[in-house]
């Protein structure tokens, strides 16, 4: 795939430059952001990719069976369907080209900074700019959009010896490729996603795999099947044909709505199925117990496989659901006191979605940063999308801004949500938005009510979408046409605004009323 090198540091002594938007990420939030501010004939922007390479989680995570859980003609832009999608469910491979694709397709490539790792954010209350600053150069911009992703940064877990490990240790999404794990000793830590579309391939080639389980999974069969060329030629001639699938595939993700966040007695036929499904693969009841859960179906992420339960019952793979008490230099020691020696350990223990590392890097007012308003990985906002504190900024897949659906339809709503914001800025002559303290308690109490009832909130599981204290982070308090109806526009009513005012008038005019504030509506009721 074609990538753009890298562009010098600018000198100290040139002036900083400046941009109307900065945009940190290119995966599906920052390229989606990049495209429909181009669209909108706003191109004074430029996205800041610390990769050699766009597409994000999926440029990254390369491991073996890399795969969408998301029917390919759903887990696309809407505004540029691929007829040439080769399987239902998409491969990695194929994501990350499809992404390369639009960035070529819709001429955003020349405004992304690839190699450019973004090292602190900073709002300056004079200016009223973000100070952006990376590894090759520094700049200032009026708007700032994270597009973090919150699957970009791998879970390492906390277990005692694992650095005195004397043989590989890798996470999934910095996958070894250089290190041959034929007829190695292979333990994986995690049952997670990742793990379920991997684990099949390096059982095939290890000599021993030992699997280190804490928690099953809900595993579903997977309707997973390649789409022959004369349905793809289909598709090309007529675009409306993938058009009326892309409707079908979400009204079906969308049917499971009401099952998971008010009436989770819904999903026991999904869970019926789930078991039928384990019964049919695992002729081992010991085995076929290990790896049925015990918590609701839903309160975890499902997922789909055909193959991970085959490759458990194969003879060189071991299911170790005793807890780990530590590691040693031979291998992994379990609270039995069993050692179990390995030559490579695997970790398949997701993501740090409540406590990236990115939110310290971003600094609101009084320099006070995501990390530290988020403390403990309590993370809260306004729709998903704006936070108090942090003038201009707008995060996308943001807390509680996920619907059950395709992240790629969450994206598209939040940027039509910000293009709304900018263009109400541009209008009133404003250089600043801020989302009331007010307004955002109001949306995270009604949230944490509604969620209170989910499967996610009551089905006896302990997962990634709730914080330390329990607070649902993660999910949108209602349905994916809810959501993209609510972010179509900006409710100003719950923003304050500067208007415009030159730095120099600020800096004569110091103290709490020097910038020109609306500490009420900006429009009336």
């Amino acid at each position: 795939m074609t990538e753009t090198s890298v562009a010098p540091a600018v000198p100290e002594s040139t002036p900083t430059p400046h941009i109307d938007v900065a945009i940190i990420g290119s995966g599906f939030g920052g390229l989606g952001a990049a495209i429909r501010l181009t669209q909108e004939g706003r191109g004074d922007f430029l996205v800041f990719e610390r990769n050699s390479g766009l597409g994000g989680t999926w440029h990254v995570n390369t491991y073996p069976g890399a795969q969408c859980d998301i029917p390919s003609a759903l887990y696309s832009f809407s505004f540029a369907p691929n007829p040439n999608w080769t399987r239902l469910y998409p491969l990695q491979d194929e994501i990350e080209q499809y992404l390369n694709d639009c960035a070529d397709q819709f001429d955003v490539r020349h405004k992304i900074r690839f190699g450019h790792d973004v090292h602190s954010t900073s709002w300056d209350d004079a200016t009223a700019r973000w100070t952006v600053v990376t590894s090759q150069g520094t700049w200032t911009a009026r708007v700032l959009i994270a597009a973090l992703g919150p699957f970009s940064e791998p879970a390492v877990p906390d277990i005692a010896g694992l650095d005195t490990f004397a043989g590989t240790v890798f996470h999934s999404a910095k996958w070894d490729h250089d290190h041959d794990l034929t007829g190695e000793r292979v333990g994986v830590i995690g049952t997670g996603a990742s793990a379920v579309q991997f684990v099949p391939h390096v059982a095939a080639i290890a000599g021993h795999l030992t699997l280190f389980q804490r928690t099953p999974t809900w595993i579903m069969p997977h309707p997973d099947r390649p789409v022959a060329p004369a349905l793809r030629r289909i598709f090309a001639k007529a675009p409306v044909t993938q058009r009326g699938l892309r409707s079908l595939c979400n009204l079906a993700q969308e049917a499971l709505v009401p099952g998971l966040v008010r009436w989770p007695g819904l999903l026991k036929s999904a869970a019926v199925v789930a078991r039928m499904h384990i019964r049919r693969q695992v002729s081992d009841p010991q085995l076929r117990e290990k790896l049925t859960p015990t918590y609701s179906f839903g309160c975890k992420r499902p997922t789909f496989s055909n193959k991970f339960y085959p490759a458990l019952t194969r003879p060189n793979v071991t299911v170790e659901t005793t807890g780990i008490r530590s590691v040693r230099p031979t291998g992994i020691e379990t609270v039995d006191g069993t050692l179990h020696e390995l030559d490579t350990i695997v970790l398949g223990t997701g993501f740090a979605v409540a406590k990236h590392p990115g939110f310290g890097l971003i600094h609101g007012r009084g320099g006070k940063s995501l990390a530290a308003v988020w403390p403990n990985g309590e993370m809260h906002s306004y729709r998903g999308t704006t936070v108090p504190g942090f003038p201009n900024l707008f995060i996308l897949l943001g807390p509680n801004s996920v619907v059950y659906t395709s992240q790629v339809v969450t994206i598209e709503a939040q940027v039509q949500h910000i293009v709304s914001a900018l263009d109400e800025m541009d209008a009133r002559g404003v250089d600043a938005v801020e989302v009331t303290e007010a307004a955002e308690h109001e949306f995270v109490h009604h949230t944490d009510e509604v969620l209170s009832h989910s499967v996610w909130n009551t089905g006896g599981c302990s997962s990634y979408y709730l914080s330390p204290s329990g607070r649902n982070f993660t999910y949108w308090p209602g349905s994916v046409r809810n959501f993209t109806k609510v972010m179509s526009t900006i409710d100003m009513n719950h923003y304050t605004v500067e208007t415009s005012v030159s730095a120099a008038d600020r800096a004569a005019t110091p103290g709490p009323g020097s910038p020109a504030v609306s500490a009420g509506p900006a429009v009336p009721r």
